[in-house]
């Protein structure tokens, strides 16, 4: 027995070999009902590409660049690595796989995506952690080399992007603890300069002002390294204010954490709120607001493989806030 064939595909379904072809590789210039024909004989027969032939032919890989990082020494937990396997989800649906490697900052990212590119082993990149101003999408731009971005520099207009409306996450944070009674809501973030710890605490700062209670919480704007020490060090400062906060909204689950376990210590009266929704918030029945991470990879992998005519060139997606007993009216 030999392995099935194009021709025997279009033997069992009734149609030429390019129809056979088309359902593959173009399928919507398949009529539907011709389409559903071909697939049940593909799957009848156990039919599988020969994707190394198809690659010649078509003059693509198939393969989609990724830069993977080490997880950061002092997180309890991370979105990388659900991003990632949304990602390969999203490439394989597509007929599409990743191909990881690593780089040494961010212009070893970019010399690395034109040699895979050059050399035919991917098709284009997906590029991770953007920052304002990063040097990679207007490296790539020069080299015309396709790729997508999940974040925005600021100069976005050249390029696909995928993001996360961070601001909103900790908009609908502070409009819970608001809800629930709180008045004095303090912030624990990143230093200044990260995107998204920026757009995190844009979302504090003009829920707060749209209520009426920045003025009273300016000096409850706490920053620094996204580690479980950072939010426990800043909490014991929260606590120790002259008119301490009665609630905190934290740019990532680490900081929260950080954050509850002194509250917990001291066995204060402090609601928390953090941002990721990871599972250790779940473990200590943190709020925290949720990413869309799984549709964040299939929109990046449509972002990058070609957006449907009339797509936005950005996509902008909601996060969702988890209610737990960290920010739970006493």
């Amino acid at each position: 027995m030999h392995p099935p064939t194009v021709e025997d595909v279009a033997l069992a379904a009734g149609v030429s070999r390019q129809t056979v072809s088309n359902v593959l590789n173009a399928p919507q210039r398949v009529r539907p009902e011709t389409r559903a024909r071909v697939e049940a004989a593909i799957a009848q027969l156990g039919y599988r590409p020969n994707r190394v032939a198809q690659s010649l032919r078509a003059a693509t890989s198939r393969m989609i660049g990724y830069r993977i990082e080490p997880m950061h020494p002092h997180a309890l937990g991370s979105i990388h690595d659900r991003f990632l396997h949304a990602l390969a989800e999203a490439g394989r649906a597509a007929d599409h796989h990743l191909l990881l490697f690593t780089a040494d900052g961010a212009s070893d990212e970019v010399a690395n995506v034109i040699a895979l590119h050059r050399a035919g082993a991917i098709d284009g990149v997906v590029l991770y952690g953007i920052q304002f101003d990063d040097p990679r999408p207007p490296g790539l731009r020069e080299a015309r080399i396709p790729f997508a971005a999940f974040g925005r520099t600021g100069a976005d207009a050249g390029h696909p992007w995928v993001d996360i409306d961070n601001a909103a996450g900790t908009s609908a944070a502070v409009e819970h603890l608001v809800a629930n009674g709180h008045r004095r809501i303090a912030f624990v973030g990143y230093p200044e300069g990260a995107a998204v710890g920026d757009r995190r605490a844009e979302g504090w700062h003009t829920t707060l002002d749209k209520h009426g209670l920045l003025d009273g919480s300016r000096d409850l704007d706490l920053r620094g390294e996204d580690s479980l020490a950072t939010g426990s060090r800043l909490a014991e400062a929260l606590l120790d204010h002259p008119i301490p906060p009665t609630a905190v909204v934290a740019a990532t689950d680490t900081l929260a954490a950080g954050v509850l376990r002194t509250v917990r210590q001291r066995h204060a009266q402090l609601a928390v709120v953090g941002f990721d929704d990871t599972p250790t918030a779940g473990a200590l029945d943190l709020s925290s607001v949720r990413q869309p991470i799984e549709a964040v990879g299939h929109a990046m992998i449509r972002a990058l493989l070609g957006p449907v005519t009339g797509e936005p060139t950005g996509q902008l997606l909601a996060p969702e806030l988890i209610v737990r007993a960290s920010s739970a009216p006493h």
